[in-house]
């Protein structure tokens, strides 16, 4: 009796911090058109995210991924169901407040980067915080310190015309965790790139996951980059099919069950692509 008594009761910190729960998808749909003419862009989809997750979403063209996309970001709105960010209602923000809570909860990995060519690598990185008004005095040591640990410290006084692409991604992937964002949301990030350069803002994203805590949900329809995540959801006609954990397993045998589940979802994987 003792010794179970004691099984109970010791939980790591670890344990307790991946039980939070950061955001909701309370049974969410979403309607086009009028009463005659309705398209279901996503029909029931209720799901959760835990702090410090890699989740990726995956379905074909049409499987409602990039709608629940914005709805979670407020780019969108929902037809019914609700959305909950870190307790927050999202759909219940009134439009004038929705500017501020995006800018203060959400960071955003976009396709082409979207940095300012006009401004320095350090001042792309540092948008964020200036726009939210944080103190002069704090912006330099908080962009130094995340420059660091994405390897671009040496490039901050340079001008994005002047650097690689894989120091645009770093430095696109910094300015959307310098804010200390709750969820980071990336959109088919490596839709425009190549292969070593869709591998190289992996690996940063992975690292921000893994080392800086940050809560990723990335989707895209190409298993490679899914294959990073540590859980996947596969959508079709605007609900989840099924999803996979990645658990202990490699990356490469991750992969395989990927592509295992785009076949069994109906076509193979060139319906998904």
């Amino acid at each position: 009796k003792h010794m179970q008594k004691s099984v109970t009761i010791i939980i790591s910190k670890d344990e307790v911090s991946i039980m939070k729960e950061i955001l909701k998808l309370d049974h969410i749909q979403k309607f086009y058109g009028n009463e005659g003419n309705v398209t279901k862009a996503i029909q029931d989809i209720d799901f959760s995210v835990q702090e410090g997750e890699f989740l990726g979403i995956m379905g074909a063209s049409g499987s409602g991924k990039t709608t629940m996309l914005n709805c979670i970001s407020t780019i969108d709105t929902v037809s019914a169901g609700h959305i909950y960010l870190d307790g927050t209602d999202v759909t219940e923000i009134k439009e004038k407040a929705i500017a501020k809570f995006r800018r203060e909860n959400l960071g955003f990995i976009f396709q082409d980067f979207n940095l300012l060519d006009t401004l320095t690598i350090s001042e792309n990185i540092a948008l964020a915080l200036t726009i939210n008004h944080i103190p002069v005095r704090e912006i330099e040591p908080r962009v130094e310190e995340i420059a660091r640990s994405l390897n671009i410290a040496d490039i901050l006084d340079k001008y994005p015309y002047q650097v690689s692409g894989g120091q645009k991604q770093r430095c696109a992937c910094a300015r959307a965790i310098i804010n200390h964002p709750k969820l980071i949301l990336a959109d088919e990030p490596t839709g425009a790139l190549d292969s070593h350069s869709s591998q190289m803002l992996l690996s940063t994203m992975q690292s921000m996951n893994e080392n800086l805590g940050a809560t990723i949900l990335m989707v895209t329809h190409d298993a490679f980059s899914a294959s990073y995540a540590n859980r996947i959801l596969f959508l079709r006609d605007g609900v989840i099919f099924t999803e996979i954990l990645k658990g202990r397993d490699t990356r490469k045998v991750f992969f395989d069950k990927i592509l295992n589940v785009l076949t069994m979802m109906g076509g193979g994987v060139s319906d998904v692509y």
